[in-house]
């Protein structure tokens, strides 16, 4: 098994411009990477057809092209992993809402992959729109849901990326949880 060390000094190799570094790190950070996206793929319908590789491969297309990120470490590499697939399936679910409601537009990437059922976009939508009113009163808030539900991180990873303590994660993941919950039921 691969250290979070090990990984880290990589990311860091990385950002210096270590090409050599990012084929080593590849092999490494791929298998939490499907798991990253398995998360988020089990949150779905049953019967919803994207597939967690489609996910993975556009999140990694987009991680790759991030030339500018000075990698901290492990966590948060995979911080901006998870905030890029979030990004990517509220993108989906828009780009099918759009569909549905008549628009022309051509589909590319992983839209042309699956199918997203119509009511698990509006809740995709519905968490998307509360986070970013969230992020609004309270950004680090925002970003502990974001690491905790979309990251798939645990309470002391999310601690390490946004550099706060375990409890404080804790402390804003409950209020994030209420505090979205009354968002989005007021919303319907």
């Amino acid at each position: 098994m691969t250290s979070p060390t090990e990984i880290t000094g990589l990311l860091v190799d990385w950002s210096n411009g270590d090409q050599a570094a990012l084929e080593q790190l590849l092999p490494l950070v791929e298998r939490e990477l499907h798991r990253l996206a398995h998360s988020y793929m089990r949150k779905e319908n049953p019967d919803h057809t994207l597939q967690t590789s489609a996910l993975v491969n556009e999140a990694y297309l987009k991680l790759v092209d991030q030339k500018r990120t000075r990698w901290q470490n492990r966590a948060h590499f995979f911080g901006i992993a998870a905030q890029i697939m979030r990004r990517i399936l509220t993108n989906y679910a828009r780009d099918q809402n759009r569909v549905k409601r008549g628009g022309k537009a051509v589909q590319v990437s992983l839209s042309e992959v699956a199918v997203m059922s119509q009511e698990k976009s509006r809740e995709l939508l519905a968490l998307d729109e509360a986070l970013t009113k969230l992020a609004e009163v309270d950004e680090r808030k925002s970003q502990v849901v974001e690491l905790r539900y979309f990251g798939g991180l645990s309470v002391e990873e999310t601690a390490e990326v946004l550099k706060i303590s375990a409890v404080t994660v804790m402390r804003d993941w409950k209020y994030a949880q209420a505090w979205l919950a009354r968002s989005i039921r007021d919303e319907v």
